[in-house]
């Protein structure tokens, strides 16, 4: 009894040590909406398309038009487009069993709908000056498609790419033609928070193109990271970085080989897309440094090199945070892990 107690008390000290400088946002009012739209859609007369759209229109005010023209990429509906409505209807009928099974997948969407709630009182504690969707609209769209997205009204959730890693659609020839593997794992209810506020981040904040060196690219991409943590402080840090626990644990392990494998190969402040690529964009690895290397493996760095910067600018608000500029961020972080 007396041990137990003891690993008892042990956690509760790491877990409170941790959570120190995680505010009080438990007061913050939040207003948020869940609207299911695929159980409205799925339930529409398909031979009287036109008219029971019609009649979905005042409760998707502007929903309706960024699923049918956004979303399914339909270029104009009325009731003379038969070919659009063909379109639309098979639709309908090629995705009733996604459907089905959505329907299994989310029968309570309670604890989803609770965390980005929760998520989102972190965002006006952080962001109070920005105005937040005040719903969430789920939805079922093509596999190919878009999946969460921010409307002019909602955060926008595509329940068919959500199903859970193991789902039939996403293991077939053509889903893996579509999505390999190594993205499909994270096809699963736990990642709409998250994606649901890196929508928000990037709303607050849109992000910056052009020609870019390398380090600047991680740092920007650090920014958001960071800002996501901060906003998402309940969540694991494998669903906000998206690398497996096994891939985040190896990179914390190896920071420092890492960093100077960038050194090495005076990687930094290049601007050739060929070599920024394999450290910015999706993949199952990092092989120019491990094969058990993330994909995406600067955004892990450029995360450690916010974090850095952070601790020696602690006054420094978020929004001001994502305002700085990247270089400068790099150059003051003194970042120099062993």
């Amino acid at each position: 009894m007396k041990r137990t107690g003891l690993v008892l008390l042990v956690i509760a000290g790491l877990f409170s040590c941790k959570n120190k400088d995680i505010p009080n946002v438990s007061n913050i009012k939040v207003e948020l909406t869940v609207k299911r739209f695929e159980q409205d859609f799925f339930a529409i007369d398909s031979n009287h398309l036109m008219t029971s759209l019609e009649h979905m229109g005042p409760k998707y005010p502007l929903f309706l038009g960024d699923f049918l023209y956004n979303i399914m990429e339909l270029p104009g509906l009325s009731d003379t487009s038969q070919q659009e409505l063909a379109l639309l209807k098979k639709f309908i009928g090629d995705y009733k069993p996604v459907k089905d099974s959505a329907d299994q997948v989310f029968r309570n969407f309670t604890s989803i709908e609770n965390d980005v709630k929760k998520g989102l009182q972190f965002v006006k504690y952080y962001f109070p000056a920005y105005k937040p969707p005040t719903q969430l609209i789920t939805y079922i769209g093509p596999m190919e498609g878009y999946s969460d997205v921010i409307t002019r009204d909602a955060l926008a959730v595509g329940l068919q790419l959500h199903m859970g890693k193991n789902y039939s659609l996403y293991q077939s020839s053509m889903g893996q033609a579509v999505f390999p593997g190594y993205i499909s794992r994270r096809f699963t209810p736990d990642y709409i928070v998250v994606n649901c506020m890196k929508n928000i981040i990037n709303d607050i904040s849109p992000e910056k193109g052009g020609s870019r060196p390398l380090v600047e690219q991680m740092v920007e991409k650090g920014k958001r990271l960071y800002v996501l943590d901060k906003i998402l402080p309940f969540i694991e840090d494998s669903l906000k970085t998206g690398y497996t626990a096994a891939q985040l644990t190896g990179s914390y392990k190896n920071e420092g080989l890492i960093w100077n494998h960038f050194l090495s190969h005076n990687l930094l402040f290049t601007i050739e897309p060929a070599d920024i690529r394999p450290y910015m964009e999706e993949a199952p690895n990092t092989p120019e440094i491990s094969e058990q290397s993330p994909g995406a493996i600067g955004i892990f760095v450029g995360w450690q090199i916010v974090k850095k910067y952070m601790d020696k600018h602690s006054a420094l608000s978020l929004n001001e945070l994502l305002n700085t500029d990247a270089k400068i961020i790099f150059e003051e972080s003194k970042y120099r892990p062993n």
